[in-house]
């Protein structure tokens, strides 16, 4: 099972639960259970200029990835500016508030495990308080007191660059494996949230596609979601040809046969969400090799 959707301008409305508390304050949401997703929901929010939502606290886990504008995140005592290509972690039971500085502020949102929004029971309670924080702060990446926050950095997906040493008295960031880049096939994936910021129901990171790159068709034991950002990429999804660009978005339930290809001469960008954590192993599981087994065993 899939399903696709674009990135409408403008969004939706506000939230029903949100009424009363929050200014300015709208979302699109992209892929949730009426779409056939019951490990994650992902949308975009956007907060006009001024606009704010109160103190708010989830049983689901949530992450946010600024889009564009500043977004300020109160939680645990620190007041975080969060610009754009920064993303967050905001843990299951973490009170949060937010604000927009400066003017409108656009964002992704993940939610693991999916919004319940059927009435049955709640899953976002409004806490009525007042949250104040130190700062404002702006993440920084070397800094061992930042536990939730990362900015991307395209750069950062260079194997040129990487391939050499770095200034030791200008780094960016501390280079680690939680920090590396992982490149194969024309393939760069640069991990951003997962258990090392603190995430423990879902992953969020950035992949590129070099012109010619391809990953053939394969499938999940967890569900994944794609906001495309830069380039054209063809995929493959079920047996279905489709081709996405910069504001498309896809989802691919449990068992979704999916594979992409890059066919032109420029960079494709996407932003690839997943729920829950992939297992240590048989993460994936390619077709092509289970044919060839099959055809093995047969000759």
């Amino acid at each position: 099972m899939y399903a696709t959707a674009r990135i409408d301008d403008p969004l939706a409305e506000i939230p029903a639960e949100y009424v009363g508390h929050s200014r300015g304050y709208r979302r699109q949401v992209l892929f949730n259970r009426e779409t056939g997703s019951a490990h994650l929901t992902l949308s975009v929010g956007q907060l006009d200029e001024g606009g704010s939502i109160d103190a708010v606290v989830h049983s689901h886990e949530t992450s946010v990835y600024v889009l564009s504008g500043t977004l300020a995140v109160t939680t645990l005592g620190q007041l975080t500016h969060l610009g754009p290509d920064h993303c967050m972690v905001l843990p299951v039971g973490e009170a949060y508030a937010a604000a927009a500085v400066d003017g409108p502020v656009r964002w992704l949102q993940m939610v693991a495990p999916g919004e319940i929004g059927d009435g049955r029971r709640r899953d976002t309670f409004f806490t009525g308080e007042t949250l104040t924080g130190v700062g404002p702060v702006v993440p920084d990446m070397r800094d061992p007191r930042n536990r939730n926050a990362v900015r991307f950095d395209a750069s950062s997906m260079d194997l040129r660059r990487l391939a050499g040493g770095s200034d030791v008295n200008a780094p960016t960031v501390s280079p680690s494996m939680a920090t590396a880049l992982l490149a194969y096939s024309g393939i760069g994936v640069k991990m951003l949230l997962d258990q090392n910021t603190g995430a423990q129901l879902h992953t969020l990171f950035m992949v590129d596609y070099q012109p010619t790159a391809i990953a053939h068709p394969h499938d999940h034991p967890f569900e994944e979601a794609y906001v495309f950002l830069l380039g054209r990429v063809h995929a493959l999804v079920d047996g279905e040809e489709i081709a996405f660009g910069p504001g498309d978005v896809l989802w691919c339930g449990v068992g979704a046969d999916h594979g992409f290809e890059n066919r032109g001469d420029e960079l494709v960008r996407w932003i690839e969400v997943q729920a829950p954590q992939p297992p240590a192993r048989h993460s994936y599981r390619f077709s092509r090799e289970w044919e060839h087994l099959s055809a093995k065993l047969e000759g």
